[in-house]
């Protein structure tokens, strides 16, 4: 029975393009999601659109030194772009800056407003003299006063994911001149979501025990069990949706108020687009709203939206919020300020026309109940091993024969043996299979029921070979390709919301929308007949392509190319020690020294014990070069020694001298080298200054 849905992908920041890890947690599993319903016959509205007015665009509008307006106009268009190239479906992907937006916005909070929904309160906030700024959100920093973590933002903890405010960083920081802020008094409207914590409970902790993601609600169920307090709505900023009331001069509406404002405004924009009610995708009880987000985001989307939407009344609340977990990338936790990420708009340009591919990667291997890492061995394990030897390998064998054999034509099968009952009975099974998994949001495995199919395929082909029946048996063969070639169409069908790509390029091969032969989910499960004899295919195309070793190593050495530039970027730079006389330098004495001994020191990461002759004699020096340098690779080197410095015990061996070092341009340590007199000079390649190990 068809049925309404509203599904929701949340908003990004337009402040920088989309990478792999918003990907995996939001946009691709809700494309799957969205997909599906309208292959079994719903009413979909998926809805995003780019969140404008967030402060880290402002920031990085300082940062570049044009307004928030150029940076939203820049990567609004690079985002909308990406997301269309990359198959995501959205019904409408709208922008918090449109009119209508606004509108909406101010129109919700002056409703909550007249309602006397919320608290007005005079309180201290952060604020920075300098910069003549109240300290909102991201322009401060400070350590998490849940976790610890020395780099919390002033709304969000990055690391544990908790929500608080400003005033609860320890040891805060202004992000704008990095001065410590004072407090001063500001006014501000509070949604008391304190007088919803019955409400929520209820909702939530007795409605939505069984159904909802184990990680979403524990995350809201700790929040609650906490105590709910009033949360602020109105932000002292200049960019963003004027506070709509006497007394919000100069302020905004709270980012996070204004955010979740904007699936309805898109809706609107969408619905007056295509001649439809909007209310019926917001008001109406017998519509499901699905929201699909981050773990950084659950609370907004369970507790802060929904008290919004309660209080102001006519609303319908969230069926459910099937949030995932972070997606790291090569065992380090993505980082856009420190470019390590895999750019949607970087992967389309060097993966042309291979988008099913990233999204077949993302989905098997996404985090849905635990952070999941990415690396590019997977993902080209992914596609060598699965989609091209098991997927395209069955499709591609499949097409090659038909056309071999018949000319293209589907042949008219005989007498069904049990193999062919089973496995047509088996191939019927699988919508019913995949949509089990897709309905409980658990994408992995309903990508892996469609893998599964692909690889009954292969095993009914191989058992039954057609290659050799062909000369001994025609009208078995006959068979066999007829049953083979309908397994292929059902893939074609059931792979569309995992590979859209890839489904209309089966579609083509096998020429069923030209000839108007069109087939439903629903009706793989109850059609005999997929593909009918005498349907004419079309020739053979490789799904997939194998991705060889030196395309991966280009991406790796990507990575570590911004690795490198990061840390050069943010090195820290020490300051000149004391000035030192003549005489105190003559008092080094520095020999050149061989080495005859390494060995790394048990139970350490850094450590080499080495014997080194001075030229006056053989001694031990513990250096802590381990991490650069085996033990094999140093035997022989000759190498600037301090022989002069008081011995010091390290892990239990007495070090009696020290090894000279200095870095390359790249970072990496360096002896100073005597046999070539190697200059300690940046302009030579080194850096200027020793290292001692």
């Amino acid at each position: 029975m068809s049925k309404r849905y509203t599904i929701t992908a949340a908003l990004p920041y337009t402040n920088g393009p989309i990478h792999i890890g918003h990907l995996a947690g939001v946009y691709v599993p809700a494309d799957i999601y969205s997909r599906y319903l309208r292959l079994t016959g719903n009413d979909v509205a998926f809805i995003c659109g780019s969140d404008e007015h967030g402060v880290p665009i402002t920031i990085k509008a300082k940062k570049e030194g044009v307004t928030p307006q150029d940076i939203v106009d820049k990567y609004h268009a690079v985002i909308k772009q990406s997301f269309e190239d990359f198959g995501i479906s959205f019904d409408n992907y709208s922008r918090t800056s449109a009119k209508i937006h606004h509108n909406t916005a101010s129109e919700f909070f002056k409703t909550l407003y007249d309602k006397n929904e919320f608290v007005e309160e005079v309180s201290e906030q952060l604020y920075d003299a300098e910069a003549n700024q109240f300290l909102a959100d991201r322009f401060v920093t400070g350590t998490c006063p849940k976790c610890g973590f020395e780099e919390a933002y002033g709304d969000q903890c990055e690391n544990c994911g908790t929500s608080h405010n400003a005033t609860d960083l320890i040891n805060p920081k202004s992000a704008i001149t990095g001065n410590v802020p004072t407090l001063k008094e500001t006014k501000h409207w509070f949604l008391p979501l304190n007088k919803h914590e019955q409400f929520l409970k209820e909702w939530i902790l007795e409605g939505h025990k069984k159904d909802w993601k184990p990680n979403v609600y524990g995350q809201v169920k700790s929040w609650i069990d906490d105590g709910l307090r009033p949360r602020a709505v109105t932000r002292d900023l200049d960019w963003g949706i004027p506070v709509p009331v006497e007394g919000g001069e100069g302020k905004v509406l709270y980012v996070w108020f204004d955010a979740p404002i904007g699936y309805i405004s898109a809706t609107k924009e969408w619905a007056e687009r295509e001649g439809k009610n909007w209310e019926d995708y917001w008001k109406d009880e017998n519509t499901s709203l699905i929201h699909f987000i981050g773990k950084d985001n659950i609370v907004f989307h369970c507790i802060i939206f929904p008290a919004m939407l309660k209080a102001e009344g006519s609303y319908i609340l969230p069926e459910n919020v099937p949030a995932n977990e972070f997606l790291n990338l090569e065992g380090n936790k993505l980082s856009t300020s420190k470019n390590w990420a895999v750019w949607l708009p970087d992967y389309l340009q060097d993966f042309p026309n291979q988008q099913d591919v990233l999204r077949y990667a993302l989905t098997a291997n996404a985090p849905e109940s635990k952070d999941n890492d990415f690396t590019w061995k997977d993902f080209q394990a992914r596609n060598n091993n699965e989609l091209v030897a098991i997927f395209g390998n069955f499709i591609n064998r499949v097409v090659v024969l038909t056309n071999k054999y018949y000319n293209g034509v589907v042949p008219e099968p005989s007498d069904l043996s049990l193999v062919d009952q089973e496995t047509l009975a088996a191939v019927k099974a699988y919508p019913h299979v995949i949509s089990s998994s897709i309905e409980r949001y658990r994408f992995r495995e309903a990508s892996q029921e469609l893998m599964n199919l692909a690889r009954l395929g292969n095993k009914y082909l191989a058992d039954e070979e057609p290659w050799k029946t062909i000369k001994t048996d025609e009208e078995r063969t006959k068979t066999v390709m007829f049953v083979a070639l309908q397994i292929a169409s059902a893939l074609g069908v059931l792979s569309e919301p995992f590979l859209p790509f890839t489904s209309k390029k089966l579609d083509t091969i096998l020429a069923v929308s030209s000839s108007g032969v069109e087939n439903s989910w629903i009706d793989i499960s109850e059609k005999n007949i997929l593909l009918p004899a005498g349907h004419t295919i079309g020739k053979a195309e490789l799904l997939f392509s194998k991705i060889e070793d030196k395309t991966i190593q280009l991406q790796l050495d990507k990575l570590e190319a911004s690795k490198k530039a990061n840390e050069a970027a943010n090195k820290t730079i020490e300051p000149q020690k004391d000035e030192i006389t003549f005489d105190d330098f003559t008092k080094l004495d520095i020999r050149v020294g061989t080495i005859l001994e390494a060995e790394k020191m048990p139970k350490t990461k850094k450590l080499l014990v080495l014997k080194v002759d001075t030229g006056i004699d053989t001694r031990t020096i513990v250096s802590g070069i381990a991490e650069s340098f085996k033990p094999e690779d140093v035997i022989g080197k000759r190498v600037s020694v301090l022989v002069n410095l008081a011995p010091r015990k390290l892990r239990g061996v007495e070090s009696q001298g020290m090894i000279l070092m200095t870095e390359n341009a790249q970072g990496d340590l360096v002896f100073v080298n005597p046999d070539t007199s190697t200059p300690l000079s940046a302009g030579d390649g080194v850096s200027n200054g020793l290292k001692i190990s």
